[in-house]
């Protein structure tokens, strides 16, 4: 029988190279950003962004790690036969709130202070890599998908789940235009990021994208993209 208070095991790394995004939530509205994260995703969630990241994770399969795991809004959706789960989350604000929501759902999991750029993780030691909306927010996504790469098994799989850039001309210049108040507002998410695209040019093989809206949020981030890719 499961012990229902045992804790999650939380691990600590600390990098230090030009190659990682800066820390980020240690200040007041890091820690106001982390408070109000879940009242303000919930309408969308409510609106479809849920049963999204349901249908993704139930691919999820073997070690899995989630990178930029935040308040722990996936957690529900994990199957419960994996081998093993890791949750990186750099933020401490949202590292907190994390540690929690893993308490709550029973769950063990292994949560990592670890920036997406720099993961404590073996080479070739992971079959799964989840990101979901996350690739938005690192500084150098291409040494992120290098790094995702680098510790995917062959064969291994990262499933996405991201806003991009829009198609529409018009809603991709306004994309544009509000890029810097976004990221501020928004702990460093950028609105316009072509991640799709970029996930291809780092040698991945999509195997599937499914385009969608996500419903109750600002338009500039409502181009939603799900999918898998192989490594």
């Amino acid at each position: 029988m499961r012990d229902r208070h045992r804790r999650p095991i939380v691990a600590s790394m600390t990098t230090t190279t030009d190659h990682v995004t800066p820390p980020v939530g240690a200040g007041a509205w890091g820690r106001l950003f982390a408070a109000i994260y879940n009242p303000v995703l919930w309408a969308g969630e409510r609106a479809g962004m849920r049963s999204r990241r349901r249908d993704l994770l139930a691919l999820a399969r073997g070690r899995t790690l989630e990178l930029g795991s935040g308040t722990g809004l996936n957690l529900p959706h994990y199957p419960g036969d994996l081998d093993e789960l890791i949750l990186a989350e750099p933020a401490a604000p949202m590292r907190r709130r994390l540690t929690k929501a893993v308490r709550r759902s029973n769950r063990t999991a292994t949560i990592l202070d670890a920036t997406a750029e720099r993961l404590p993780v073996d080479d070739g030691s992971v079959d799964t890599v989840v990101a979901t909306l996350v690739l938005c927010t690192v500084d150098r996504p291409v040494v992120v998908l290098d790094e995702i790469k680098r510790v995917l098994r062959p064969g291994g799989r990262l499933l996405f789940l991201e806003h991009v850039r829009a198609d529409s001309a018009w809603l991709a210049a306004c994309q544009d235009r509000l890029e810097r108040p976004w990221k501020r507002f928004a702990e460093g998410c950028r609105c316009n990021r072509a991640t799709v695209e970029l996930i291809d040019a780092a040698g991945f093989s999509v195997e599937h994208r499914t385009d969608g809206t996500w419903r109750a949020m600002p338009a500039i981030v409502r181009p939603v993209v799900l999918g898998s890719a192989a490594r």
